[in-house]
C-alpha cells in the first residue's frame, strides 16, 4: 500500500517500518521454515518470487504491511541495516470490496529470539490503531490455524472473540467491532506510539 511507504511507527518494544526490498532476503530465509509455513498456511517461494511479492505489498491498495523490528536493537545501533533488527511482520488485508471498514489482521513474530516478549501484542495494537486512524477501519478479523494457540490467545487478549471455525481450512475466525469504548481503549494502549517519516533514524530524546 503506497499510503504507508514513508511511515515509521515507533513503539516501546517494536518499530514498524514499510516492507522494502532490503528486508526480502531475511524474510525469505524465515519462510523456508516448515513451522512458519504451517502456521501461516503459506507455500515456500523462490527469492525472485519473494521480491515480486514485496512489490505487490507496496503497490496493492488492499494490502497494508509493516516489517516488525526489535526496537532495542534498532535504537542501539543507529544506521545499522534493518535486516539485522527484523523480528517479523504485521499485515492488514482489506478483503471485502463491499465493506471498506473491515480489515483482516495478521501478525507473525518469526525470529525465535523475539518470541514471548510481547512483540506480537504491541505490533498488533499499533497496526490496529493505524487501521482505525489512517484507514477508517471499524472492524477487524483474524483467521488463525486451529493449532496456533499462541496467536489465538494473543487476539483474545486484544478483545477479539471467536465467531467461526472452519474444519476444511482448520482455522478459527476471531472478530472485533470497534465500539467507542473499544476505540478509546485501543488509542490509550497506543498513546506512546510516535509516527515519523521513514528513514529518519535518529533516536528519540529521553
Amino acid at each position: 500500500m503506497w499510503l504507508n511507504e514513508n511511515t515509521l511507527l515507533l513503539g516501546k518494544k517494536v518499530v514498524l517500518v514499510p516492507y522494502t526490498s532490503e528486508h526480502v532476503p531475511r524474510y525469505h530465509e524465515w519462510m523456508q521454515s516448515e513451522e512458519l509455513q504451517r502456521l501461516t498456511a503459506s507455500e515456500p517461494l523462490t527469492l525472485e518470487q519473494e521480491y515480486s511479492m514485496q512489490c505487490t505489498w507496496r503497490e496493492d491498495a488492499d494490502k497494508c504491511t509493516f516489517i516488525v523490528l526489535d526496537a532495542e536493537k534498532w535504537q542501539a545501533q543507529p544506521g545499522t541495516a534493518e535486516e539485522g533488527c527484523m523480528a517479523g511482520d504485521v499485515n492488514l488485508f482489506l478483503t471485502d470490496p463491499g465493506d471498506p471498514t473491515l480489515g483482516e489482521i495478521e501478525v507473525m513474530i518469526a525470529e525465535p529470539s523475539c518470541r514471548g516478549r510481547g512483540f506480537g501484542t504491541e505490533a498488533a495494537l499499533m497496526m490496529m490503531s493505524y487501521g482505525v486512524t489512517r484507514l477508517g477501519l471499524t472492524r477487524f478479523e483474524a483467521k488463525i490455524g486451529q493449532e496456533n494457540e499462541p496467536s489465538i490467545r494473543l487476539f483474545q487478549k486484544l478483545h477479539f472473540e471467536q465467531v467461526a471455525v472452519s474444519s476444511v481450512f482448520q482455522e478459527v475466525t476471531l472478530s472485533l467491532a470497534m465500539s467507542e469504548l473499544e476505540r478509546q481503549w485501543l488509542l490509550e494502549q497506543t498513546s506512546h506510539v510516535i509516527e515519523k517519516p521513514y528513514r529518519a533514524r535518529s533516536p528519540e530524546p529521553h
